[in-house]
């Protein structure tokens, strides 16, 4: 592999960054590492960080930046990340970012780009409520998500604004089908010398 892969894949709830993410991954052939599964492995794995996530989580709190970096941190040195990886859902904050750049610049690597997927509010709202009448889910109403997505323009928007200091924000328009999104994606990302067919995956998606 001539060059890393280090993405982080960036959207709010309902503009398919969890899909995404993970046809990225596969094609430039590295893992798509979700903060949601990191917990759920480590609870599952009954290590001493997933003991302490699950306290947290019983006792209805929010798992700390701290706790929260000090695991992906262990995942990321884990032996399949060695050639780079897509965060979904890390990080978070700024103080998350922080982390993160103190992580990477620690081992001489540094992130080669920031995918954000660009959807308008009431097309994210549109689609979480579509998905929650297919899966007979009845907690999704229009002020939950409405709220959830409050949330993420609250805390994301300064992150992105970091990230585009440093001209590593990738902005793709989320809006239509999974493959023209998809291919959005791979086009903007050659256009920056990153080509998934010379990373060892499959690069079908482009």
């Amino acid at each position: 592999m001539t060059h890393s892969a280090r993405f982080l894949i960036v959207g709010p709830q309902g503009s398919g960054k969890g899909t995404q993410g993970v046809l990225v991954a596969e094609a430039f052939g590295v893992p798509q590492v979700a903060t949601g599964d990191i917990f759920r492995e480590n609870v599952k794995g009954g290590t001493e960080l997933g003991k302490q996530v699950q306290e947290i989580i019983e006792a209805g709190h929010l798992v700390p930046d701290e706790l929260t970096s000090e695991l992906v941190r262990d995942r990321l040195q884990q032996p399949d990340a060695a050639g780079g990886f897509l965060l979904d859902g890390y990080p978070r904050n700024r103080g998350q970012v922080d982390d993160l750049d103190a992580f990477l610049a620690s081992r001489g690597e540094s992130l080669d780009a920031v995918i954000e997927l660009v959807v308008p509010r009431e097309e994210s709202i549109a689609r979480i409520t579509q998905r929650a009448v297919e899966q007979g889910r009845t907690d999704d109403t229009e002020e939950v998500i409405a709220n959830r997505l409050a949330i993420y323009e609250r805390e994301t928007a300064p992150i992105l604004d970091v990230y585009r200091e440093h001209g590593l924000v990738v902005e793709i328009d989320g809006v239509g089908t999974l493959d023209e999104v998809t291919g959005r994606i791979f086009a903007a990302l050659a256009e920056r010398g990153l080509d998934a067919a010379d990373r060892g995956g499959n690069g079908a998606a482009a």
